[in-house]
């Protein structure tokens, strides 16, 4: 990875902020991702993300912390937060911003337990894929304290697919419709593009079913997204 998406985040962080983030699927045009949205303070943030916050109980893990927007909340309310994130300019800003502990490291190779485990802004995505849903579930199963949750977001993007007429034409060969090519460009340099999974919530309480997670939904957005809470 290049991080350009760290790179953004320094120079939002830094005064040199000039453009966005422009984003890009396989199944969708150039969109921008504005820079400041990803240090919104609390009464900005959208309704799900608030409600995670607040269900937040015991040490926290923040995973794709991002620019710490989320434990920064959570720090100053009292509780013990770990920011992680595989961006290393996201982990730079988030510790000059005053997150306390944070580490750039994929959650694969987290180790420490917690009480609460949180996965904002589409969580599901860190995934990529459907067949590897299984793989992360069971990992961070392995992270919680007796009695721990994970907060997880996502969205059902099925709409996406829909035509004029109300059908929909997604090709029944392919992969799940939810598996999408993700792409990143900032001040004309390009990302190598990723893999990036949204899950419907049936699709996730069935992944969490096997592999001994109870998967509740908690609220759900305005826009075909979710909220869920798995122990």
């Amino acid at each position: 990875m290049r991080d350009i998406f760290g790179k953004a985040l320094l120079d939002y962080y830094n005064g040199n902020y000039s453009e966005d983030i422009i984003t890009s699927t396989n199944i969708s045009s150039e969109d921008g991702l504005p820079l400041p949205y990803l240090f919104r303070p609390y009464s900005e943030m959208p309704e799900l993300e608030q409600t995670a916050l607040q269900l937040a109980k015991g040490n926290v893990l923040d995973v794709g912390c991002g620019a710490g927007s989320h434990s920064l909340y959570l720090q100053e309310k009292g509780f013990d937060v770990k920011a992680v994130d595989i961006s290393k300019g996201a982990i730079e800003v988030s510790k000059k911003r005053g997150v306390l502990h944070t580490e750039v490291l994929d959650i694969l190779d987290e180790t420490e337990t917690f009480d609460t485990i949180l996965l904002l802004m589409n969580g599901t995505g860190i995934f990529q894929e459907l067949r590897q849903t299984a793989k992360y579930l069971k990992h961070l199963k392995s992270l919680l304290n007796p009695d721990g949750q994970i907060l997880i977001d996502s969205s059902d993007i099925k709409y996406m697919y829909e035509d004029e007429d109300g059908g929909f034409w997604m090709d029944t060969n392919a992969n799940y419709y939810g598996e999408l090519d993700y792409f990143i460009s900032y001040k004309g340099e390009k990302e190598i593009p990723m893999k990036w999974l949204y899950l419907d919530f049936e699709t996730l309480k069935f992944a969490c079913e096997s592999v001994g997670l109870q998967c509740e939904l908690v609220l759900e957005g305005d826009h075909f997204d979710y909220l869920a809470s798995l122990y």
